[in-house]
């Protein structure tokens, strides 16, 4: 480091050192953040999700499978509807009672869609759903410790939880062209029932969501780069503009708990 450097970073460090330089501070660093992906993946149409929809067609043939496991209320499902207007087969997977109704009353009419009242996790059986309010976006295996938002999950109900191997079985779907994933923290239990699919490279993309809730289930990004790397799939954080980051190589900077949307991609 130069004599000058050493010396501005001094200056940097000396007046840095009070409350409102260290909150402009926090706040261009969410900003910049936020244009990098993290932060950014809360909303389907302003997170650049549709890119997702471009991969798939560019890497994969109609008719398409596609498993949206989280689906809620149908959000990255109207993405996907609007967008591929072809032949497809959409399996949903939606635990919640009142969610589930609301998602039946959206899309109920669309043969192409498959509407399931169940979880998707690492092994079948039953499992609590714990949420603050009905239809919660929020909703999770785990009961979230959220006071510091004013948000008590003091809700909750039993489910039906299945895996994606199994479900495979039972259905004789042999090939998932497109796996979207966004179960509040339980990402990786999802993709640990998937084995015998993944290990038989029968799933060309997955894509998931990393933030907050990764909190309360103490799991990290460092679980989701190994794991991708052990299948040898490559990992994408998506940013709004739809811009794909290659995630070359793990670092400690990318454990941050905002949500963040990424894709793993096989054979790029």
């Amino acid at each position: 480091m130069s004599i000058l450097k050493k010396v501005l970073k001094k200056v940097l460090i000396k007046v840095s050192g009070n409350r409102f330089i260290q909150d402009v501070l926090e706040k261009n660093v969410q900003a910049l953040q936020y244009l990098m992906g993290m932060g950014s993946g809360s909303e389907v149409l302003s997170s650049g999700e549709q890119v997702i929809v471009d991969v798939l067609k560019q890497k994969c043939k109609s008719p398409y499978c596609i498993f949206d496991v989280g689906a809620n209320k149908g959000q990255f499902l109207g993405l996907i509807l609007d967008n591929i207007k072809g032949n497809c087969s959409v399996h949903c997977f939606e635990p919640g009672r009142r969610t589930f109704e609301i998602l039946v009353e959206s899309f109920k009419e669309d043969r192409r869609i498959r509407l399931n009242n169940m979880g998707i996790g690492k092994e079948k059986g039953q499992s609590v759903l714990y949420f603050d309010r009905e239809s919660s976006g929020l909703a999770s295996l785990t009961q979230r410790r959220l006071n510091h938002l004013g948000i008590d999950f003091n809700r909750s109900e039993k489910v039906e939880i299945t895996t994606i191997d199994d479900y495979c079985l039972e259905n004789a779907i042999n090939h998932i062209h497109l796996l979207k994933i966004d179960i509040e923290g339980h990402e990786l239990d999802a993709l640990a029932g998937a084995r015998r699919m993944l290990a038989a490279k029968s799933i060309d993309i997955i894509t998931f969501e990393f933030g907050g809730c990764n909190i309360d289930t103490r799991t990290f990004f460092q679980d989701f780069w190994y794991f991708f790397s052990e299948i040898h799939m490559k990992i994408f954080r998506i940013t709004p503009s739809g811009y794909l980051h290659p995630i070359g190589s793990y670092k400690e900077i990318y454990e941050q708990f905002r949500t963040t949307n990424f894709i793993a991609i096989s054979n790029v």
